[in-house]
């Protein structure tokens, strides 16, 4: 992302000598909201990432105060059970005594007194450790119950991307070999569809191919309501010229990704809330411009299926 930022900078550098005011604004501003959003998922990564730390380092203490109260209870236990071995000898040694000076006796008894004395704190600091060793096992199992949690929102979340993925392969396989590529990475799925596929050149109309390709898209992402559907329009770097109602190459970009979004809408099953449109221009390449086959592998749409966090969010709050 921030190598996206970068060259989009330096184009905005590079044409503002060159381009209308217009057209130089509509960059500037377009740069303005790629790095807020850049910031905005910066800032949410490191959110999920000191969250994650926060509760690791939490866990971890719990632990060692788990452990140091089994270490003072089972020394307590010990000197419990020292303590009745004193007592027992004492009590076989004041039966011996017992017949002896009444001093001796007296002794005896005081002696014995302090004993039990010290028998009954041991044993009421001994219950008093074994409710706090409860407590302690009680925040650690509730700590790992809420980490174990997390990684089960996250592997379900995970699964259900790849099941998704592998429901679009199956359902666009007809077009396998004509532009269309499917791929998970990074807990998303993108789905790349050249332009050859959809769009004759400078248009941004669907042909009868592509629109089938989109509509049968269409028709697995209706069955996942809780997924986040982004569409990117892309183009190479050559000047567009075709056409006065556009201003450029990201002029393009936009009206093409918006044509696949009003395709996807067709189907009234998908919420129109989860779909959004995006033209980056020429400014995301994937390949090298400076052949005609880098070319074609740049002008696509990128279709960015993203889970929808709401799950993890709430989690973490309750942390």
């Amino acid at each position: 992302m921030i190598k996206k930022v970068t060259i989009l900078a330096l184009s905005l550098s590079l044409f503002s000598s060159c381009v209308s005011k217009k057209i130089y604004t509509d960059l500037e501003d377009k740069y303005a909201n790629l790095k807020k959003e850049h910031r905005q998922l910066s800032d949410d990564n490191q959110s999920l990432s000191e969250a994650k730390t926060k509760l690791e380092n939490d866990l971890n203490k719990l632990q060692k105060a788990y452990d140091d109260a089994i270490k003072e209870r089972d020394q307590l236990t010990t000197e419990l059970a020292a303590t009745k071995a004193n007592l027992d000898n004492l009590k076989a040694s004041y039966k011996a005594l017992e017949e002896n000076s009444s001093a001796s006796i007296a002794a005896n008894s005081k002696k014995n007194r302090e004993l039990l004395a010290q028998l009954e704190a041991k044993e009421q600091a001994l219950a008093a450790e074994s409710d706090r060793l409860n407590k302690l096992q009680k925040e650690l199992e509730s700590g790992s119950k809420r980490v174990a949690e997390l990684e089960t929102i996250i592997a379900n979340k995970d699964a259900a991307m790849t099941k998704l993925k592998d429901a679009i392969s199956k359902a666009l396989t007809n077009f396998e070999g004509k532009g269309l590529t499917v791929e998970q990475r990074d807990g998303k799925v993108y789905i790349s569809m050249e332009n050859k596929l959809l769009f004759n050149s400078g248009s941004w109309s669907v042909g009868s191919e592509g629109r089938k390709a989109v509509q049968q898209l269409g028709s697995v992402l209706a069955d996942n309501p809780d997924i986040d559907i982004l569409i990117e329009g892309h183009t190479d770097n050559v000047p567009y010229k075709g056409n006065a109602q556009l201003s450029g190459n990201w002029d393009l970009s936009t009206k093409r990704a918006t044509a696949i979004v009003n395709i996807l809408r067709e189907n009234t099953s998908i919420n129109p809330e989860n779909l959004t449109a995006a033209g980056r221009g020429e400014y995301a390449p994937i390949a090298s411009n400076d052949s005609a086959e880098g070319k074609a592998k740049n002008r696509r749409i990128e279709v960015i299926l993203t889970p929808k966090l709401d799950e993890i969010s709430k989690l973490l709050n309750d942390i």
